[in-house]
């Protein structure tokens, strides 16, 4: 699957390459790749598998859209304006390397690109292009979106599960609700299974976030604390953040919906799962 990705976002991103500023065009590699973990467009192929995918080229157009809004959330994420941050990914953050205004515009063009990727991508069925726009511009901007995740840390007070819906939910919920859809089938019927999956990722990041060096996280460790913002550990100890872990994940699980692959896509969401916290820190609580 991981090769699929990797492939289908190469020739997307290709489109950038060609007579555009050099550093602007490099700075848009350097943001994209080599990436994380790739989840949430593993998320949305993983999804439209399991629904029959019927369409290969749009779910691959919107898993690789939603990768492309993360990458530039991470981007602008990074700013100094925001975080401040120096390392991503375990290398240097975009703005370290190419300065302040190309990370920005790298940051927009990914954005962009993100629209532009549907479009050329999921044209066999014109009905479904509209509803994949749709998705991932609600998970991109606001009420719910990364753009009101980020708005969140600007307010005197930060909600923690509202925050965690808009900063990392909402693009996991819009890559299993594309999947769906780009397989044919009805994109509300998945929403629950990515918002709880975000949600998960997001709390075993807070626990990363308050146990790990940055050295092993890859990225700035210890910020929600450095920056006043609401954690999970901070909020129900690392305990209880364990056991809302845990049973966000089991409600994940039991979230999905009828598919030809449910089988399947439950024992791959199970081990995805396992995933998110590193052995030192997956022991469950009791």
């Amino acid at each position: 699957m991981m090769t699929r990705i990797e492939t289908a976002m190469q020739a997307a991103l290709a489109i950038t390459q060609t007579s555009c500023p050099p550093r602007l065009a490099a700075a848009l590699q350097y943001a994209v790749f080599p990436g994380g973990h790739r989840l949430r467009p593993r998320l949305a192929i993983t999804v439209a598998r399991a629904c029959g995918d019927s369409d290969p080229a749009a779910a691959d157009a919107a898993a690789c859209a939603i990768e492309f809004l993360h990458c530039a959330s991470l981007v602008h994420d990074d700013l100094p304006c925001f975080d401040d941050a120096d390392l991503r990914r375990g290398k240097p953050s975009v703005h370290k390397v190419y300065g302040e205004p190309l990370a920005v515009l790298a940051g927009d063009a990914l954005i962009v690109l993100a629209f532009e990727t549907i479009a050329r991508g999921a044209t066999q069925h014109p009905d479904r292009m509209a509803g994949l726009v749709s998705l991932v511009a609600q998970a991109g901007g606001a009420p719910h979106g990364i753009c009101a995740g980020q708005a969140w840390e600007s307010e005197p007070m930060i909600p923690l599960a509202e925050y965690h819906r808009a900063k990392t939910s909402s693009l996991f919920a819009a890559a299993t609700s594309a999947g769906g859809l780009a397989a044919g089938h009805d994109p509300l019927t998945w929403r629950t299974l990515g918002e709880r999956l975000g949600c998960a990722y997001q709390v075993a990041d807070d626990i990363r976030d308050a146990a790990d060096t940055s050295e092993e996280m890859g990225k700035p460790a210890g910020q929600d604390a450095a920056r006043g913002r609401p954690n999970a550990v901070q909020e129900l100890g690392m305990e209880g953040a364990i056991r809302w872990l845990d049973r966000l994940i089991a409600e994940a699980v039991e979230a999905i919906p009828a598919c030809p692959g449910q089988t399947g896509l439950k024992a791959a969401i199970e081990r995805e799962a396992t995933r998110f916290l590193p052995p030192e820190l997956s022991i469950r609580a009791a």
